[in-house]
């Protein structure tokens, strides 16, 4: 008997019972359809926040205070005054795998302009700090290194700090808002950026030379952090090894001695999040993967259905000249047909519930090519697997024991 014969006898057999047919399916189309629709919400997150950390700058140093040990307790590296302006000024010069430098100081308070109030906080940077946050000015400009050596009382601004100062749509350059009663002369506008992965509104920000923070505001002279840009992404590790030991050097600590700093870089950041992302697909992904093995147990109960109904068929077919072999090959292919058609309508429906998913909720999504093929090919196995005992126990049936059935 050849395999057109038999293909089509089992397309007879499943035509013959529509119902059951697709209820057996329906295991398999559940089971690709949430596997699909998993790994595309958590590839889509992950491609997000990529996006994210990329548009924060993928090459981005962070350099904190570290918290050292006092009486066997770990201070708190926000009262470790163990970087400052020499330090700054030393990775500013001697690095070779840097491509900007800019210090950082910070306080929280309250902003002012007019009627208008509005809680945020003011960072002191260098004016290489937009280079390494990817930050654009869109209207005025940026202050200068002059504006840092007099310590000027300049600001530039994020979009959302003019939405909440200048609701009327009144033009910010030129005006002067006050930070914990310091006026500041406002001379730019930042492009607005949104909200990261995170949910941290980026557009929330105001931008003053680090000596005007430094002096004016806190009153201090050490730094509460450094942010660096590496040449390249593929130099962030040499980079942060050059820092180390400039800084150690600085610092004049022994081989013994532990780092009284911490150096955190977005590579890092994005291998992390990166992982925690996989695993929480792959945790999804499973649970959805579950509706398929319930599929193919659904597949191989009514395959032994199939068998216990059709047995006087069996055997008649056995009796003038069909051979074991063609008996078990017709219920695989029964068996086959039956999660290939379920995956196809799995693979459909998975992807359409996708797009779903982002049009309605917004949720980022991507559907990853190697997931549809992944999951077609495991209906594939699941048909073979789940259907191949019930096939062979037809097969082995005696031809006359099978006639006689009733």
């Amino acid at each position: 008997m050849n395999g057109t014969n038999l293909f089509k006898i089992a397309l007879r057999a499943i035509s013959n019972n529509k119902m059951r047919a697709f209820l057996t399916m329906l295991g398999i189309i559940i089971g690709v359809t949430s596997v699909i629709t998993m790994i595309a919400i958590g590839q889509g997150s992950k491609l997000s926040i990529q996006e994210q950390i990329s548009e924060m700058g993928s090459n981005m140093i962070m350099i904190h205070p570290g918290g050292e040990m006092r009486g066997g307790v770990r201070q708190s590296a926000d009262d470790m005054q163990t970087l400052d302006l020499v330090d700054y000024e030393s990775l500013r010069t001697e690095t070779t795998f840097l491509s900007a430098v800019s210090p950082n100081v910070s306080s929280s308070g309250q902003l002012i302009a007019g009627n208008n109030n509005y809680p945020s906080s003011i960072s002191g940077v260098g004016t290489e700090y937009l280079q390494i946050r990817q930050l654009e000015v869109e209207s005025g400009e940026m202050f200068t290194t002059q504006d840092e050596q007099t310590s000027a009382k300049v600001c530039v601004i994020g979009k959302t700090i003019v939405d909440n100062l200048f609701p009327d749509g009144q033009d910010p350059i030129g005006q002067i808002i006050r930070f914990n009663q310091v006026p500041f002369r406002v001379i730019g506008v930042l492009k607005s950026k949104g909200y990261n992965s995170m949910g941290m509104d980026q557009d929330d920000i105001v931008l003053a030379p680090y000596s005007t923070v430094m002096k004016r505001l806190l009153a201090q002279t050490y730094l509460q952090g450094i942010f660096a840009s590496a040449l390249s992404e593929g130099m962030t590790d040499y980079a942060t090894e050059e820092i180390a030991e400039i800084l150690r050097r600085n610092h004049k600590l022994k081989e013994t001695d532990e780092d009284d700093f911490s150096i955190r870089s977005q590579e890092e950041l994005s291998s992390m999040l990166n992982t925690t992302t996989d695993l929480l697909t792959t945790l999804l992904a499973s649970i959805a993967a579950i509706s398929l093995v319930v599929g193919g147990i659904g597949i191989m109960n009514i395959m032994y259905v199939s068998v216990t109904e059709r047995t006087r068929e069996i055997g008649l077919r056995m009796s003038v000249g069909a051979r074991g072999v063609d008996i078990l090959a017709q219920f695989l292919i029964e068996a086959v047909l039956i999660s290939i058609t379920g995956g196809l309508i799995g693979v459909l429906l998975g992807c359409g519930l996708s797009f779903v998913v982002k049009a309605v909720a917004g949720w980022p999504v991507f559907i990853q090519p190697w997931s549809v093929l992944l999951s077609f090919a495991v209906c594939t196995f699941t048909g073979v697997f789940f259907g191949w005992y019930p096939a062979k126990k037809a097969a082995q049936l005696d031809p006359i024991e099978a006639i006689r059935y009733e």
